[in-house]
């Protein structure tokens, strides 16, 4: 699912999300859990101020930041 995202771009541009938008609600990223790299992504837990942990997926060639997953408290 594609998704927005806000981003701290701090030593790199999109160097972590700050906040993600499910449909119309935007929710702050509380805290990045982890973060860990494939050939083509980059991913994020975060744990959101709803409670909610989210894996987000972020194309770095295309720009595009996706939900991989999602766990309710």
């Amino acid at each position: 699912m594609r998704i927005d995202v806000e981003t701290y771009a701090g030593f790199k541009n999109d160097e972590r999300p700050v906040r993600l938008r499910l449909r119309e609600r935007w929710l702050a990223v509380v805290d990045v859990v982890d973060r860990w790299y494939d050939p083509e992504a980059i991913y994020f837990k975060v744990l959101a101020e709803d409670g909610s942990n989210y894996i987000l997926r972020h194309d770095e060639r295309q720009d595009e930041w996706t939900l991989s997953a999602f766990r309710a408290p």
